[in-house]
């Protein structure tokens, strides 16, 4: 998981790494599949369908927006057949290309077998789903409740961990984000996703963003990477000042903020996601879980943006910050674009859900296990967790010489084990 961060005067551009040409060529050739004549309505005909019928919130990207026509694997095609590399993978979700064959083959074979039917009847293929899920998780995260979002996921997060505790506030950090949904909204800490109606943060706390870039501490030996940030600061090989700094600021908001310490959750991302891909001291969120759990409060794991190999070195974001969280959350690149999402937890903190009655309509519908099953063989058949390291590491120290050069290059950020390339 990666990002380039551009920052002066608030100019937002791309830079490219210069690579061999010759494997360029290679890449853009390497796809069996053939674009397909565009039949719908015209780009102009969009346009006035979109301002006619189409929520305005929903902003596309770009002055003049892609109009999409066609997927195959790390190709986009619009709909004058124009080809384009996909690096943006449809808000980091299709993680193992667009129109996989595999995955379009399980789901095929599932419509033609099953559509749909609740979990109030059995179907065999969220159990085989759920139990090959499951076994990618440490320790006693077993438990499977399958959603159709990150956003149903980090809901019911929610909701087990104060049924579990007994207790209701919640700590997350600034700048994070968790979800659009009225009470994950609250978890989400930005003001660009925020609206002003009462009731969204009830019980929860944003606690200071332990950033070694642009936090008030930290600087080039704080992060986990291969590239470090170039700010200056005053740790030592070792030892993190910035770490110990943000640490007394989390529990401070125990001394302060929480009612008599008690707490039902931290919610953390292993990386900021949608926060521009930030990365926390090295072992902040280690000790931050120590804290945590010694307030009586769970440690939830947002896994939507770092789960699922991306990160290169480990399967799970959290495992790079050597912690087992509580109740894990995940979405997006579990299904490869189609809609399902996960909560995984224990056997234990799984049991307060059954003081009432609670399931999810589509969560676990036979075509989204079928796919999730699919993504899942995809990830280990074609070793595509390493690919995230070879790739993700030869970007960043690609990125990192391109900072070097360029003054409008503030931060270049990700996630993946120290390799050496030569450019």
């Amino acid at each position: 998981m990666l990002r380039l961060n551009l920052l002066k005067d608030g100019i937002s551009a791309a830079a490219i790494v210069k690579v061999n040409e010759k494997a360029i060529s290679t890449l853009l050739q390497k796809c069996s599949f053939t674009s397909t004549t565009y039949n719908g309505p015209s780009y102009e005909k969009i346009l006035e369908l979109r301002k006619q019928f189409v929520t305005p919130s929903a902003i596309p990207f770009y002055r003049k927006p892609l109009l999409i026509h066609k997927g195959e694997m790390q190709f986009l095609y619009d709909h004058k057949g124009v080809k384009y590399l996909d690096m943006f993978a449809g808000i980091v979700t299709v993680s193992v290309g667009h129109c996989h064959p595999k995955v379009n083959a399980a789901l095929e074979e599932q419509i033609k077998t099953l559509w749909h039917t609740t979990c109030i009847y059995m179907h065999p293929k969220v159990f085989e789903y759920s139990e090959k899920l499951a076994s990618k998780l440490p320790g006693d995260l077993k438990v499977v409740y399958l959603t159709n979002s990150g956003s149903e996921a980090n809901d019911l997060a929610i909701l087990m961990s104060r049924l579990f505790t007994k207790n209701y506030d919640i700590l997350t950090f600034k700048n994070a984000y968790h979800g659009g949904s009225t009470s994950t909204m609250g978890l989400t800490a930005q003001s660009t996703w925020h609206y002003p109606v009462p009731g969204l943060k009830n019980g929860i706390h944003h606690v200071m963003n332990p950033d070694p870039y642009t936090g008030i501490w930290g600087g080039s030996n704080c992060r986990d990477s291969p590239v470090q940030t170039n700010r200056k600061c005053d740790c030592t090989q070792g030892k993190c000042l910035a770490e110990d700094n943000y640490i007394n600021q989390l529990e401070s908001e125990f001394k302060y903020s929480l009612p008599r310490g008690k707490l039902a959750a931290l919610f953390a991302e292993s990386i900021q996601g949608v926060g521009g891909s930030v990365q926390f001291p090295r072992n902040y969120l280690k000790r931050a879980a120590e804290i945590v759990r010694a307030g009586g409060g769970l440690i939830v794991s947002d896994e939507v943006q770092t789960g699922f190999g991306r990160t290169g070195e480990n399967y799970w974001g959290f495992e790079n910050h050597g912690i087992v969280p509580d109740i894990v959350t995940m979405a997006k690149g579990i299904g490869n674009g189609f809609p399902l999402g996960a909560v995984v937890t224990t056997q234990k903190i799984a049991q307060v859900m059954t003081e009432a009655v609670h399931f999810n309509t589509f969560g676990g519908n036979p075509m989204a296990c079928a796919v999730g099953k699919a993504v899942l063989d995809v990830i280990d058949e074609e070793k595509l967790q390493q690919n995230a390291l070879d790739v993700g590491t030869y970007l960043l120290k690609g990125f990192e010489i391109l900072r070097e050069k360029y003054d409008i290059i503030g931060d270049v950020r990700g996630k993946v084990r120290f390799k050496v390339f030569l450019l």
